[in-house]
């Protein structure tokens, strides 16, 4: 996807059981969409901060939601059931966190690596893709968080000031 591209049309299963398509969410401000997994390092450095934004901006009426893409049959660890045992270890059950099975989704919205962010405005036009921040290995010694920035941004209706990112982290693993 590029900047300025529409949200594509998707059905997925939730840890919890749901079903949850790009209407779900029709009713936010912004959507941000992180393509994220259980076994990669680099995606396990992160979740705590995934979740720190989930709640920093969900009563400013903007979501964040998870899509694990991994082939579950080369990486057992990314299949649904450790999905939802990873929610329920995070202690965060609100949280949507859905699996890609068939890896569609990323395909179509061209994610290649966990984590990757798809940062959507109320038109559901993309604002800003890739890097969450600078520092995937120390939450406290980032100094630009580029995510955060963009979210703000996004949110006040003002152009973002890098809206293209190169992602950090692991390469899909796509099906064979």
């Amino acid at each position: 996807m590029n900047i300025g591209d529409k949200l594509i049309n998707f059905k997925l299963q939730a840890t919890n059981g749901e079903w949850f398509s790009n209407f779900a969410f029709a009713d936010k401000y912004a959507l941000c969409i992180i393509f994220t997994c259980n076994s990669c390092e680099v995606s396990r450095a992160y979740w705590d901060r995934i979740i720190k934004l989930f709640d920093q901006y969900e009563e400013d009426n903007m979501a964040v939601v998870a899509i694990n893409s991994n082939d579950a049959t080369q990486s057992p660890e990314d299949s649904l059931d450790e999905m939802k045992k990873l929610i329920t270890r995070l202690q965060h059950e609100n949280f949507v966190y859905l699996q890609d099975a068939d890896q569609s989704v990323a395909k179509q919205m061209g994610a290649t690596k966990n984590p990757e962010v798809f940062l959507f405005n109320s038109k559901r036009e993309l604002v800003y893709k890739g890097i969450i921040d600078d520092n995937w290995e120390n939450d406290t010694q980032v100094m630009m968080a580029y995510l955060e920035d963009a979210i703000e941004y996004c949110l006040d209706g003002i152009d973002i000031d890098y809206p293209e990112l190169p992602p950090v982290g692991c390469d899909i693993i796509w099906k064979k």
